[in-house]
């Protein structure tokens, strides 16, 4: 269950982190804040331009600042109509140039603030590449696309319609209140005595806005989990039948969408009307004082402008608030990931980077736990010798896999040593380490995008002769070329057009193209047809020569030309040797051998 994040104001310290991400752009920070400064001394320049003019119009002005002599260049002020045109044209000059400083502010907010979005989103991208995997295990999938997409988007909005708006607005505001205070100090206290219904207002709204914010955010990580998860695993719903259970599910979280947003919209719909309200009571204070002391009407159309410069800004003030406020929150969670520090060990600064490797593995008192103290393996000793073929059995969950994923150093052992040619792995260049091991794996990933790429991932030094090579070998060149497009045939997402068989086809000519000298085969035949099967059979025979082999198998009769079988159960070894010896020892590996002989008669009975 998602908690809501308590309230709190803005967090400086959490500021500071996102403003490192501003660094490299801090010049167009700054002159994003002096386009701020230049829009909140201009606001009050063109009702005050107004007031001369209606006052000039009526012939109630005596009197001209020498500043408004020397913007309109000298012009005769005493002639109504010249001084009319001269300052409208001024105006429409001023406005030109206003209008082209508000566009460059929103446009450097917003550009620095998408580039900070791409260089964060980089860095939360490049640390879950890092993650050690045991977070994958832990952590929805969904919840990492939203703190990845949507979170960090919602960053953006501290630029864009957040922090730097916010100062703005807030310029704009006290500069106009000073200019009104200036002009008329007791008509300024006159106009604002509804003021602090606006400020109560905007108070609670502010706060009922944040609160339906907040449970949005919940909710969008919420959808994007559950979708994620149910897409991915939609075979499964279809094959149970679970598709009404899972769309009322489905419902109850759209639901909770639906309602935050709600909420939000009846805040919105509530401050408004009540802004409307209160600024056409200051304006009818503002029309009674004036007309009451026969002031002239210069001063009422430029009180009218300024209270609108003032209610604009707060009409958003609030929003651009709780925008920012949402965005902390957004890094916040996004800082989370960053600061996670269950990560697999760097290299170390030297890094053992060996030209080849001769394939020698060593498991010394080797215990490893996903989680804390619930250890899958036990005490592992064994010994592969170079070229040697070595395979692990073992009911489900006895730690076969875990086997392989500690050696390609997916996951960090607690105890013991694993090493490799007499070094520990902990020493290796982690990319050197895992290129010289080779994985075709049971459960097959292939990615979105042609055959040639999923088989290469992306290696540049690969060519295609040598992927055209490797499918000769394993006997899978001739269905590729069968395919529409041969090898740039596009493979959907986890490879769905594509037969279970012909996935791990695929991801075997992937394995042989690295030319590893320890090649790892997790269940490699357990879901390709008979035909299939004797083809890579046969490859494996030629590949395993002089190459050091580790082989997981549930079927026994795959494995019995290993040179070493290492039986587990619950994490330990139980026995160990060659086929023949552990069938005259008659234990574990015995009954499981007998077993299978029972079930392979029965089912061609």
């Amino acid at each position: 269950m998602t908690t809501t994040p308590k309230k709190k104001v803005v967090d400086f310290r959490l500021l500071k982190r996102i403003f490192y991400f501003v660094n490299p752009y801090k010049i167009y920070f700054f002159v994003s804040l002096l386009l701020a400064i230049l829009m909140a001394m201009a606001s009050p320049v063109r009702p005050y331009l107004i007031q001369l003019t209606v006052n000039t119009a009526i012939g109630k002005n005596n009197s001209l600042p020498n500043w408004v002599q020397w913007v309109l260049f000298g012009t005769d002020l005493s002639d109504v109509s010249k001084f009319i045109i001269a300052i409208t044209l001024f105006q429409i000059a001023f406005l030109v140039i206003e209008t082209i400083i508000r566009f460059l502010f929103s446009f450097i907010t917003a550009w620095m603030g998408q580039n900070v979005v791409k260089d964060l989103r980089v860095a939360v991208y490049k640390k879950i590449l890092g993650l050690n995997l045991r977070q994958f295990d832990q952590t929805p999938i969904g919840t990492l696309t939203t703190r990845t997409i949507n979170d960090i988007e919602s960053i953006n909005d501290i630029f864009s319609d957040g922090l730097i708006p916010i100062i703005s607005d807030l310029l704009t505001i006290i500069i106009t209140l000073g200019t009104m205070f200036w002009m008329d100090w007791r008509l300024t206290f006159i106009s604002l005595i509804p003021f602090p219904i606006m400020l109560i207002a905007t108070y609670y709204f502010k706060e009922s806005v944040n609160k339906s914010f907040t449970q949005v955010r919940n909710a969008v990580a919420a959808l994007n989990a559950f979708v994620q998860e149910h897409i991915t695993g939609m075979q499964v719903v279809q094959a149970f039948a679970a598709e009404e259970k899972e769309m009322n599910a489905f419902k109850k979280i759209n639901e909770k969408h639906r309602d935050a947003n709600i909420n939000a919209i009846f805040a919105y719909s509530v401050f408004f009307p009540i802004v409307e309200i209160v600024l056409a009571v200051s304006t009818g204070l503002l029309v009674w004082w004036i007309a009451d002391r026969s002031l002239n009407a210069g001063m009422l159309v430029a009180f009218i402008l300024f209270l609108n410069q003032i209610f604009r800004p707060l009409r958003v003030i609030a929003d651009k608030f709780n925008v920012l406020q949402m965005g902390m929150i957004a890094a916040e969670r996004v800082f989370k990931v960053l600061e996670n520090t269950d990560e697999l060990p760097k290299n170390t600064e030297n890094a053992f980077s060996p030209a080849h490797l001769k394939g020698e593995v060593v498991f010394n008192n080797v215990s490893f736990a996903y989680q804390a103290n619930n250890y899958v393996l036990k005490h592992l000793n064994f010994h592969v010798k170079a070229g040697e073929t070595v395979a692990l059995v073992g009911h489900t969950g006895s730690g076969k896999t875990s086997i392989i994923s500690l050696l390609n150093r997916l996951y960090q052992i607690q105890e013991g040593i694993i090493s490799v040619d007499g070094i520990s792995i902990d020493q290796y260049d982690i990319n050197r380490l895992r290129r010289g091991i080779g994985v075709v794996l049971q459960d097959v990933f292939l990615f979105s995008g042609s055959v040639f790429d999923n088989i290469t991932l992306h290696d540049p030094e690969i060519t295609m002769q040598q992927v055209e090579e490797a499918a000769k070998m394993i006997g899978v060149h001739n269905f590729i070329m069968q395919l529409p497009g041969g090898y740039q045939y596009k493979v959907m997402e986890r490879g769905s057009t594509l037969s279970l068989g012909q996935r791990q086809l695929l991801s075997f000519i992937r394995a042989l193209l690295f030319n590893p000298a320890i090649l790892i085969l997790d269940e490699a035949t357990s879901s390709i047809d008979t035909e299939s099967e004797q083809l890579i059979e046969k490859a494996i025979d030629t590949l395993i020569a002089g190459r050091t082999s580790i082989i997981i198998a549930h079927r026994l009769s795959t494995i019995r030309k290993a040179d070493k079988i290492i039986v587990l159960d619950k994490g330990e070894i139980k026995e160990m040797g060659n086929h023949e010896s552990l069938l005259q020892l008659g234990g574990f590996y015995a009954q499981l051998h007998e077993k299978q002989f029972r079930e392979k008669n029965a089912a061609n009975q």
